[in-house]
């Protein structure tokens, strides 16, 4: 259900979460209640590997945006499984790997980049190829969500995303979502670390 935690930050984990259908926020939380997004999952994508592999609690919550079905495997029937099926070691280290290059792109952004390359940064992470000289967010881009994601408020996040549109940068869809206008050479490239 949308609003529902699959796992809590700071609790203990024995399981791995895959994510059937919707789409969920990994979110870590401070001690006064502010939220930062970590990642967004989609279907496929699964949760709680961390906590199997190193019995430490999570370091994130993750919780439902939409309704959610999720499949919950047991970790002892994950350690059971693994030495029998190398694809799937395989596909969860491809995952940790994956997250630990996102996490050091992050750091990046917000160590070295302004508010507007934050911005740009996430959004590039959202969109794929479209047309030659464009790359597109399909779905609705809440500007509260990408607010939590750069680390500003949502006022300045709109302030930023109508500067970029009036630059040229972007494109506003009449259906939430952005078409990020880039020069051919940057289409499929990622922006400078």
């Amino acid at each position: 259900m949308r609003g529902e935690y699959i796992l809590e930050q700071g609790q203990h984990g024995h399981s791995l979460y895959i994510l059937l259908q919707g789409k969920a926020h990994v979110l870590r939380t401070d001690n006064r209640g502010r939220e930062v997004i970590l990642d967004v999952l989609r279907t496929g994508d699964h949760a709680g590997e961390m906590c199997l592999i190193d019995n430490q609690p999570h370091s994130a919550s993750v919780r439902c945006e939409t309704n959610c079905d999720v499949l919950e495997l047991p970790g002892a029937v994950l350690a059971r499984t693994l030495p029998d099926r190398p694809v799937l070691s395989w596909m969860l280290m491809r995952t940790l790997v994956k997250r630990l290059r996102r996490a050091h792109r992050q750091i990046n952004s917000l160590a070295l980049k302004d508010v507007p390359g934050r911005v740009m940064r996430a959004l590039h992470d959202m969109s794929e190829p479209e047309q030659i000289g464009s790359r597109i967010v399909r779905e609705r881009v809440s500007r509260h969500e990408l607010a939590r994601m750069v680390g500003a408020s949502r006022e300045m996040v709109s302030r930023v995303v109508l500067e970029l549109a009036t630059q040229g940068k972007l494109e506003l869809r009449d259906d939430g979502g952005v078409r990020l206008l880039l020069p051919n050479k940057e289409l499929n490239a990622r922006p400078p670390e």
